[in-house]
């Protein structure tokens, strides 16, 4: 059975790109889809789920991917509070099953998701992707938060892990996290995830955690995931067939000593869900998404997928972030999520994965 290829969908009204257009990428199966109204801590309701699930069954996909039901800061910090909002996580976990949900994506990343400091910054060729300057990540998170929200406050556009009523509390939220060391922020997880596998058991539904994006602690905050030692770490803590990964080759490779592809072979019993991504280094520490070209970018595409070809995966995998083509500009498009690039990322996969395939039925 060959990997099933999904594309990540932001709903009906709150996205430009619809599943029709979706329909026309040969060989996309699942959309990877979630409630994006709804706030860490909040229970989905099956309604709610029902509605969405039925538009995507409707258009002809599976809805075997959630990405992402978002932690609650309590979790992670540790606060009295976190059995409440575990309960709640649980609640949504067994809501979901009826659904044919298999795979929920989250991540454990402290007050910010993914970071970046140019949302379209321009390659050269007329394109534009999301980048990294590492200068201006600094000691004071406002200015890069501040860009942010400004850009999703302008276009109406909420980003999953960028909630503005999160947002609003940012030094209220970095206040209850000084505290919170590597080791405690481990311990934290430990207590989540032993909370919830039973349940993840019942429901057969694979808990997939996505790396930290990017990989190293930014303004004093710990990040987990940062390379092959600390994966390693994350799947002894919890040895459980239902505590996974959502290897994110982008994410891991913003360090350019991080292989992706030994991490794939050692781990691949353990990837519920790839994100396949490529990055282009720069001596400065900075980094820029490019596309999903093997020789555009530093990442190894092409590595990667032949180690995830070699090891029989069988899960889910989609195109990450890719480039903003021809039309699409700020306001009409969600930053690393427009149609055709993404649409490009999905033929090149297919691609190599149909030629590996090609070759093993010569061989």
């Amino acid at each position: 059975m060959a990997m099933q290829m999904g594309f990540r969908w932001y709903g009906e009204g709150n996205d430009n790109i619809s599943l029709g257009d979706i329909r026309q990428i040969p060989g996309v199966s699942t959309i990877v889809w979630a409630l994006h109204d709804k706030m860490p801590g909040e229970v989905w309701q099956p309604d709610e789920i029902g509605k969405v699930v039925g538009q995507i069954r409707e258009a002809g996909f599976n809805a075997d991917v959630v990405e992402s039901v978002n932690v609650h800061d309590d979790i992670k910090i540790g606060l009295p509070s976190r059995d409440g909002y575990i309960e709640a996580y649980r609640q949504t976990i067994r809501n979901l099953a009826p659904f044919g949900v298999k795979v929920i994506c989250y991540n454990f990343m402290p007050v910010f998701d993914w970071t970046r400091t140019n949302l379209f910054h321009p390659l050269g060729d007329g394109s534009t992707a999301l980048y990294y300057e590492a200068g201006m990540i600094q000691d004071d998170p406002k200015a890069m938060a501040d860009y942010v929200m400004g850009f999703t406050e302008k276009y109406h556009m909420t980003f999953p892990g960028w909630e503005p009523e999160r947002m609003a509390r940012l030094d209220e939220l970095f206040e209850k996290y000084k505290d919170v060391t590597r080791e405690k922020l481990w311990e934290n997880f430990r207590y989540f995830l032993e909370a919830i596998l039973p349940t993840c058991h019942e429901c057969d539904i694979k808990m997939a955690v996505h790396m930290d994006d990017p990989p190293w602690d930014i303004f004093g905050l710990p990040r987990l995931f940062q390379d092959e030692e600390s994966i390693d770490y994350f799947l002894r803590l919890v040895d459980d067939p239902y505590n996974c990964l959502t290897l994110c080759s982008g994410s891991l490779n913003a360090n350019p000593d991080n292989d992706v592809a030994a991490i794939v072979r050692k781990h691949c019993d353990r990837i519920a869900f790839a994100h396949i991504r490529n990055v282009k280094h720069f001596p400065n520490g900075d980094f820029s998404e490019t596309s999903h070209r093997d020789c555009d970018g530093d990442t190894g595409i092409l590595d990667i997928l032949r180690a995830y070809h070699d090891c029989g995966f069988n899960g889910y995998i989609r195109p990450d972030h890719g480039r903003h083509l021809w039309d699409e500009k700020p306001g009409n498009v969600r930053p690393g999520y427009g149609l055709y690039d993404r649409a490009l990322g999905i033929m090149y996969m297919l691609g190599a994965w149909d030629l590996m395939e090609k070759e093993d039925r010569e061989r």
